[in-house]
């Protein structure tokens, strides 16, 4: 214990004079480099000549640091750019979604207004509100109904084909059963083989052929047409191409887009004139217009309008007066 602490009364001393020494060599050399005379500043050149040089070794870990330091600080502004361009590329792709979707509508509202249609036939368009499919139900939704002028029954188009027909009407909306469903059955033509057939739905995409009288004469890809039998559909809407399923049945590739039914264009047909009796049909019996013609004689002759050959005139008694 003794000796450690000699030691530090020793070692106290010496310290302290060696920091004021060290102090007193720095005051000493701040002084002479402040100095302002043509000496000093040859020494002040010959030092720097001397040792600076050699202390390159010490100023590459700050050159390395500051370079460090600033790759980093371009590195965040690298990343702040990168998630500003990510922010603007996902909207860029919600905006091409949306002009990819207008311009889709787009095409199929012109493809509506090119189809040639009867000039009787007016037109109504919807737009579809809903998908009311099911495995046993092929419908869909329209936003036109009673106070638009839609009537049940009336046939559906989109821009190329027949879809299906009005089936229950709302005050705004519609209810459309497509040409799919298992309930739908309209008449159609085949135009090059002249047949007329029943167009039946199964609920699959392409509808069947019933009752068509020469199957041998129909071909894959025939085109189908509304033939307007019954009042059901106007005549001559297109509706499809011909082609033979797995099945061998004769099949309906239809041309309406079902895919992507966004607007329909609902048809204000107008029924056809009803005939109560058979005689607007069949030319009634010759012994009938014989009657018919003798009671119109006596009944222009009692009225006086029939008058003599000598311009007399026939009395009630039968007698003739001048």
């Amino acid at each position: 214990m003794a000796r450690n602490r000699d030691n530090e009364d020793y070692l106290g001393p010496l310290r302290r004079v060696g920091v004021a020494l060290l102090a007193l060599i720095l005051l000493v050399f701040f002084i002479l480099w402040r100095a302002d005379s043509p000496r000093m500043e040859r020494v002040r050149s010959a030092l720097v000549d001397r040792f600076v040089p050699s202390f390159d070794w010490m100023m590459a870990p700050v050159g390395k640091l500051t370079d460090m330091v600033e790759g980093f600080q371009s590195y965040a502004r690298i990343y702040e750019q990168n998630q500003e361009l990510r922010r603007e590329l996902q909207q860029m792709k919600s905006w091409k979604e949306a002009a990819v979707q207008l311009e889709q509508q787009n095409a199929k509202l012109l493809a509506q207004n090119n189809v040639r249609l009867d000039p009787k036939l007016t037109s109504v368009s919807g737009r579809v509100l809903a998908d009311s499919g099911s495995p046993f139900r092929k419908s869909v939704l329209l936003n036109v109904g009673k106070r638009d002028g839609i009537v049940d029954g009336w046939a559906t188009m989109d821009g190329l084909g027949l879809v299906g027909r009005i089936s229950g009407v709302g005050k705004s909306t519609s209810r459309v059963l497509l040409l799919t469903d298992a309930s739908s059955r309209i008449p159609i033509t085949i135009p090059a083989s002249g047949q007329n057939a029943i167009l039946a739905g199964d609920n699959s995409p392409y509808p069947v052929i019933d009752f068509l009288e020469h199957p041998e004469r129909v071909r894959p890809g025939d085109r189908v047409i509304s033939s307007g039998d019954g009042g059901v559909f106007p005549a001559g809407l297109l509706v499809g191409q011909i082609f033979q399923g797995r099945d061998k049945r004769m099949r309906v590739r239809l041309a309406a887009d079902y895919e992507r039914l966004d607007f329909l264009r609902v048809l204000r047909s107008h029924p056809a004139e009803r005939i109560g009796a058979a005689g607007g049909l069949i030319a009634p019996d010759p012994a009938l217009i014989e009657r018919e013609a003798a009671q119109k004689a006596r009944d222009e002759a009692s009225e006086g309008a029939l008058q003599p050959e000598d311009g007399t005139a026939t009395g009630g008694d039968g007698t003739a007066s001048q």
